[in-house]
Parts: structure tokens; C-alpha cells; sequence
């Protein structure tokens, strides 16, 4: 395992552009902190927006989590090209041929998933624990580490996003194309629910099905949080609107997600294994 991690090491190191996606990832991540300065004033009104709550224990493991997957996309597009260049550089034909078996080529990309969500997932950690030092209201150890099973969605959330782009990369081989399509499969999976609501019987729950479809799963394990906010509530009572709580991380989902991780690791086992490389 330490030998396969090296190896993609050495790879994402000597590629410059995944250097410079990994870097803007982490800084974007960073950035997170960013917001606890936001603040202005409007006559009589004066808002600190880290004075709303965001950074509360336990609220801000689930803030910061679902911030933080917004930008799983550079740590996608370093994954997809890495694994379209394998290709095109025939660096796995080289591999091969020093070798390397097609499973242990595959269990290095597994490792680099692991590793990028793992790093992230820590980083994510890290930050929300000094944020919330600075300004949460709570400093009780029961209440700063409760709630930390969003921090475990997210890590789940990742491997599985990355699992999908893998196995895109590998069917595809070429980067543009293996992202166009994940675009494209977005925008499939709201089309296929909209159907659902339109035209499926009434003994089929369109909400259930599309639960089961793999980006939206993954987008269902850190749900919005900013329901959860006070300010938030009070404001929708004010129009009349009754605020729906499904903030929780939910253990089926969590279920799905690692269904589809495991299916995207068959499907791109089964490619290598039968493709002529």
C-alpha cells in the first residue's frame, strides 16, 4: 500500500496543474474563514455574520461540511485528468510493464481517493474546531463534539464523488469529456426526476426513487443548513412558512452512498480488467 501511494504521489507531483487545482481546493477551504468577517452596517442596522450562529458548536461541523463539498470539484478535475493522462501519456501500459497489475493500478487510485478525502475531511476538521473556538457560544465538550457524524457524510460524500469521477476517467479517457459528462448526468438525474413527479403512478414515491440515484444520494448525506438557523426560522414564521427539519444525516443514505461507492469500484475493475491496454 505505502509503495502505491508513493507512486501517485510522485504523479500528482509532477503534474503542475494538479498541484495548482490541489492548492486553490485547500485555500478555497480556508476561505471558509473568510466569512466570519463578513459584517455592515445599514443605518441602525449593524450585521456580524458570525455573530448569526454559523459558527456555533455543534452547528458548524454541519456548515463547514456542506461548504466544503461545494468545492469538491477541483479535487474531481485532478482525479478525472490524472486518470485520462494515465492514457494518454501511456503511463499505465508502463506500469504494467514494470509490474504493476491492473488491480494494484486500480488500488492506487483507490489510495488517492482515500487520501484526498481523508486530507480534507481532516482539514475540515481543523478549521471548524478554531472557528468555533473563536466565536461559538459553547465551549461544553458534549456540545463541541456533538454532531461530528456530518464530518463522516462528508468523508463518505467525497469518496463516492471521486469513485464516480475514477470510473468516468477510466470509460472515457479523456478529461473533457469524462467532466462533460458528469454535467450531463447531473442535469439527467433533475430531468428523470421531474418525469417521475409528472408522469409516474401515485403508488410510486417520485421523492424515494431519486434518493436512490448516485449524485443525488451523495447530495443527500450533508443536507442545506441553513435551516437549521434561528434567524432563518423566525423569518420563514414571519411569512407564514413552516420550516421542514430534514437536516440530520440519515443512516439509509448513508447506505446508498456506499452502494454506489462499491458499485463505480466493480464497474472500473471490470474495464481494466477486460480492456486491451
Amino acid at each position: 500500500m505505502k509503495r502505491l501511494f508513493w507512486i501517485e504521489f510522485d504523479k500528482l507531483r509532477a503534474n503542475r496543474s494538479s498541484r495548482i487545482l490541489v492548492g486553490a481546493y485547500f485555500i478555497l477551504l480556508t476561505s471558509i474563514a473568510l466569512i466570519a468577517a463578513i459584517k455592515f452596517n445599514i443605518g441602525f442596522i449593524k450585521f456580524h455574520l458570525a455573530e448569526q450562529g454559523i459558527f456555533n458548536f455543534p452547528y458548524v461541523w454541519h456548515f463547514n461540511a456542506f461548504i466544503g463539498a461545494l468545492f469538491k470539484i477541483f479535487l474531481a478535475v485532478v482525479i478525472v485528468s490524472m486518470t485520462a493522462n494515465e492514457y494518454s501519456n501511456k503511463t499505465i501500459k508502463q506500469n504494467l510493464i514494470d509490474g504493476l497489475s491492473k488491480r494494484e493500478f486500480l488500488h492506487s487510485k483507490w489510495i488517492m481517493i482515500l487520501t484526498f478525502a481523508g486530507i480534507s475531511t481532516l482539514f475540515i476538521f481543523v478549521v471548524s474546531l478554531i472557528l468555533g473556538s473563536m466565536y461559538s457560544n459553547y465551549t461544553e465538550i458534549g456540545i463541541i463534539f456533538k454532531d461530528l457524524e456530518y464530518l463522516l457524510a462528508y468523508f463518505l460524500k467525497l469518496v463516492a464523488f471521486f469513485a464516480f469521477c475514477l470510473f468516468l476517467g477510466t470509460a472515457i479517457k479523456r478529461s473533457a469529456f469524462a467532466l462533460g459528462f458528469l454535467g450531463v448526468w447531473q442535469m439527467f438525474e433533475g430531468i428523470c426526476f421531474g418525469l417521475l413527479k409528472w408522469k409516474s403512478p401515485s403508488w410510486i414515491d417520485a421523492d424515494q426513487v431519486f434518493r436512490l440515484f448516485p449524485l443525488n444520494a451523495m447530495s443527500n448525506l450533508v443536507p442545506e443548513p441553513f435551516t437549521r438557523l434561528s434567524a432563518v426560522r423566525n423569518l420563514a414564521e414571519q411569512v407564514g412558512e413552516v420550516m421542514q427539519n430534514n437536516t440530520v444525516v440519515r443512516f439509509w443514505d448513508i447506505i446508498i452512498v456506499l452502494i454506489w461507492s462499491y458499485i463505480f469500484y466493480l464497474l472500473t475493475y471490470r474495464l481494466l480488467m477486460r480492456r486491451d491496454l
